[in-house]
């Protein structure tokens, strides 16, 4: 069966950033389906090859030397361009009729890619309805959300109602890029293909688990986005949520879209809810000195740029194991990480028998960007008596693979083609989260509790950050990887 993806938004900065290079690459790999078509959809007015060229220039600027002028050509001419207002029934109605004289030589399955600013996901979704352009219950008829999917549990809530008026859950894709990422999906194969971690991947050996997301970079010019969103609905509620999930989750019975996502739920409904008093102490928030100054920001913006939750999974594998979920801007360096940190050894024989959390055995996966695995244990120092050491075995996939790590959206595009939803949130899961979060943000918004802290640019976020940890007997591991 042939296949059409239709990009919404088409003239936007993602479209030629991220998703045509992804698409070129696919095609480059010999892996997108034999006679897919790719449809631009935006109000700006192009011919077929004005746009053909726009992305041929964008998409070698973004690829370099992986771009190649002759398979570009080759793959341009699969790509096509039709003006129209995605809020205009009958530009959608146009649209249409151009897709159906498109695709009249062959049964087609057709991917909608809203790229579009979240306002007009409901205009798009209708407008599709009314025009019979879904197929409703149709395996063939998919579309594809971005994020942010609503900014708090009701508006999730609500889009997810529009959204299933028109197409069945089965036909619903709500991209994260994080769960495209190589070592995000390694997670799960780490965890489920071999047999040493998963036996003392619970609380009898584990003591907790931080998931770090800190970014180098400040808010720069996105005050309009930011100052409605803070760190918790940019961060937390999707991928902070989607890297807790695959941490926590138990083994399904199969790799299929469903089972994964059962247990990626059933986790976010075993997090025990933060209640109004308990905010100040779980959680604590900051803002970088400087963020008020940032062109956009309103001067008595209150506004977190860092945040940090403890959670707790009241269930047999993670009861008393705290999760601790951190994320900032203008940090000490870009890292995405997972850290198992065990427990040390019940009784310690060398030195002067004491031991602490901090130099206990501990596994750091490296999302990115030093893609890999550091395993941390404890060895003995050479020619100084039993005196010991932490030190690592280290498993870096630029080093090991020769290949290039594909960008996250290679691999979503494609299974969102090929009808595989299993690194896609589904709807059960994404109201779960938000009722996690909604209540925190709640409290941040409308009361002092957690302190806002300042803290300076280049830092791990707060000062208090430290000192709260301390007072619940651990230790952040601040670490910067190190880039080869």
């Amino acid at each position: 069966m042939n296949h059409t993806m239709i990009i919404f938004g088409a003239s936007g900065d993602l479209t030629s950033r991220k998703l045509i290079p992804a698409l070129y690459e696919l095609h480059r790999k010999q892996r997108l389906p034999a006679g897919t078509r790719i449809v631009g959809s935006s109000r700006t007015p192009f011919s077929h090859e004005a746009w053909r060229d726009r992305l041929a220039d964008s998409t070698a600027e973004h690829l370099g030397q992986r771009f190649d002028r002759s398979v570009w050509d080759d793959f341009a001419s699969s790509i096509y361009y039709h003006a129209g207002d995605v809020t205009q029934p009958d530009d959608v109605v146009s649209l249409g009729r151009f897709l159906d004289q498109l695709e009249s030589q062959a049964p087609t399955t057709r991917v909608y890619y809203l790229s579009t600013a979240p306002r007009f996901y409901e205009p798009v979704i209708v407008n599709l309805g009314q025009a019979g352009m879904t197929c409703e219950d149709c395996a063939e008829r998919r579309v594809v959300i971005e994020k942010p999917f609503g900014t708090d549990l009701a508006s999730a809530h609500q889009l997810n109602d529009i959204v299933h008026r028109v197409f069945a859950e089965s036909q619903i894709y709500r991209i994260d890029h994080y769960l495209g990422k190589e070592t995000v999906s390694n997670l799960l194969v780490l965890r489920f293909a071999n047999t040493i971690f998963e036996p003392i991947w619970n609380r009898n050996y584990v003591d907790h688990v931080q998931i770090t997301a800190a970014e180098e970079v400040t808010i720069g010019h996105r005050a309009g986005f930011y100052e409605t969103a803070g760190v918790l609905r940019d961060m937390f509620q999707n991928h902070l949520m989607q890297l807790f999930t695959l941490t926590a989750m138990e083994c399904p019975a199969r790799f299929h879209a469903d089972a994964v996502r059962d247990e990626k739920v059933k986790v976010l409904r075993c997090v025990r809810p933060l209640e109004q008093d308990q905010i100040d102490r779980w959680t604590l928030r900051g803002q970088y000195r400087g963020y008020r100054d940032e062109p956009g920001v309103r001067p008595e913006s209150r506004t977190a740029t860092f945040g940090a939750i403890t959670m707790h999974v009241d269930n047999w594998r993670w009861q008393g194991v705290p999760f601790y979920l951190r994320s900032g801007k203008a940090m000490s360096c870009r890292t995405t990480q997972i850290v198992i940190q065990f427990r040390p050894p019940p009784h310690m024989i060398f030195g002067n028998g004491t031991s602490d959390h901090h130099q206990a055995n501990r596994l750091v996966l490296q999302i990115q960007p030093a893609e890999g695995i550091q395993l941390h244990f404890q060895s003995k120092v050479p020619d100084a008596g039993m005196q010991q050491q932490l030190v690592e075995l280290d498993f870096n996939f630029r080093g090991r693979f020769a290949r290039e790590l594909p960008d996250a959206y290679q691999r979503l595009l494609l299974d969102a083609m090929l009808g595989d939803a299993s690194l896609f949130a589904r709807s059960d899961e994404v109201e779960a989260s938000w009722r996690l979060i909604d209540p925190i943000q709640t409290v941040w918004d409308t009361s002092d509790d957690p302190p806002l802290a300042t803290y300076e640019p280049g830092n791990w976020g707060p000062v208090d950050a430290t000192s709260w940890m301390q007072r619940q007997g651990r230790q952040w591991f601040d670490t910067c990887p190190v880039l080869t």
